[in-house]
């Protein structure tokens, strides 16, 4: 799939065109504000969590959802995201239990690559498919949004 530079792409089977828009352009709540500081608060315990997790339960690993919160909020969860070094799996697991709880379910993928050193993994969630990094893989597994 060839994507033009700078444009989103939808990819998502779970949500329209239209959630995703919604999500994107909600306000941002202020950046110090209570909302931000929850869900920053959540995003932290939540990627705590699956770090804990992940290597007994594997892919059956479940984030808690978050708090209500408006989504504006999302400023709080990208900030810890952001400081925190997630791998690419626990980055896309807290996304999409934030995602699903704001009204746009996705699904992570998770991909293979093959290269001079062998074989490189990598995951995503189904909505940044059209990323440079993402679409070097092949995907080979779903998980949908629980």
């Amino acid at each position: 799939m060839t994507v033009p530079a700078g444009r989103p792409v939808h990819l998502s089977t779970l949500h329209g065109p239209a959630e995703w828009r919604a999500y994107r352009h909600a306000p941002l709540a202020p950046r110090a504000g209570p909302a931000t500081l929850r869900a920053a608060w959540w995003a932290h315990k939540a990627l705590r969590a699956a770090r804990r997790r992940l290597p007994v339960d594997g892919l059956s690993t479940v984030v808690t959802p978050p708090p209500p919160l408006p989504s504006g909020a999302r400023r709080g969860v990208q900030a810890v995201l952001r400081r925190t070094a997630p791998t690419c799996l626990e980055r896309s697991l807290v996304l999409q239990a934030w995602l699903a709880a704001h009204g746009v379910p996705c699904e992570v993928v998770i991909g293979v690559a093959r290269d001079d050193d062998g074989v490189r993994a990598h995951a995503w969630l189904d909505i940044e498919g059209g990323d440079v990094l993402a679409r070097q893989y092949r995907e080979i597994h779903r998980l949908a949004p629980r």
